[in-house]
């Protein structure tokens, strides 16, 4: 499939990134470096480097009516993104995300809903309108809106992705439509199954566990530094990372399974797909911010010819 029509249907938000040499321990004070207002969001950076990449991209969203609101839509209206089933809530105040980043490039994140927790199943229903060729979610929005999602894309016979954060324990995964690539990180994973996969037999023994709360096609890990980890019930395979100096890890696992999903549309070839998550996820973390560190399809071609990498595009 040449230019998939990939629906989005998750989160929203305003983020403030601060950049400061470590965080603060409690009761204590650090100056940091500095400070921006970028357009985030894990929906927003998913639908943004699937149309980045060369994807027909639709988000499915709520923001609120406010100044952040404003400046997101104008934002999204710039990024070649379908913001057709984009709506605007009047009682409550768009997402927020206060990200802190470390000069080592990690981030610790608090996320404010806002209005991200108002997108409802009726929301979810007219955003079908649109015909996709597949769904993509996060868990960043009401849990029965999720549960909705799933069903209405089981009832069109579309494949469902599922980047399976942020994770609670009371999450319902059981109450979810089977899934064609279901795709937690290391926190995440540990969080749904007990299991922490610090190795390819935990990794294992996750996916297995997972297995037993929702059932899918493919189980992927992300793992950070470390790649990521590919699980199809019977046989598995570690993914290596790119070497590049990581400068903010702030959506990189969101735009990590995009770029997973557009190219498994494309291809149809799982191992392929996630050899190119992993190429965008390393670009993604060799910038700053969340939108601004999203790769083009132009970028991701050249990384590939000027680190030789053996990936046809």
């Amino acid at each position: 499939m040449l230019n998939p029509r990939i629906l989005v249907v998750s989160s929203a938000n305003m983020d403030v990134a601060a950049y400061t040499y470590r965080t603060p321990v409690a009761g204590q004070t650090v100056i940091g470096d500095t400070y921006d207002f970028i357009p985030g969001g894990k929906g927003a950076n998913a639908a943004i480097t699937l149309s980045r990449l060369g994807g027909d991209s639709v988000f499915c969203a709520k923001l609120g009516h406010d100044p952040n609101g404003t400046a997101l839509m104008k934002f999204y209206d710039t990024s070649g993104i379908d913001t057709r089933f984009i709506s605007l809530d009047r009682n409550e105040k768009t997402g927020l995300a206060i990200i802190i980043v470390e000069t080592n490039g990690n981030n610790r994140i608090i996320v404010y809903p806002g209005a991200n927790f108002k997108l409802s199943v009726s929301n979810v229903e007219d955003a079908f309108t649109c015909y996709p060729d597949a769904l993509f979610l996060h868990l960043e929005i009401p849990v029965e809106t999720v549960i909705a999602a799933t069903q209405f894309a089981k009832d069109q016979g579309i494949p469902i992705f599922i980047d399976a954060g942020p994770a609670t324990k009371e999450f319902p995964l059981e109450e979810l439509a089977v899934v064609e690539v279901f795709s937690p990180n290391e926190t995440e994973t540990q969080v749904f199954t007990g299991v922490n996969p610090t190795t390819p037999e935990m990794c294992v023994k996750a996916c297995m566990a997972l297995a037993n709360r929702i059932k899918a096609k493919y189980y992927v890990i992300k793992l950070g530094e470390r790649g990521a980890f590919l699980y199809d019930g019977k046989f598995y395979k570690m993914l290596a990372p790119y070497d590049v100096d990581v400068v903010d890890t702030t959506a990189a696992g969101d735009a990590f399974t995009a770029a997973l999903t557009l190219e498994y549309m494309r291809s149809g070839d799982i191992k392929r797909a996630c050899e190119y998550a992993n190429i965008v996820g390393s670009l993604t973390v060799s910038k700053a911010g969340a939108s601004p560190s999203l790769p083009t399809a132009a970028e991701v071609k050249r990384f590939v010819i000027e680190n030789e990498i053996n990936f046809k595009l």
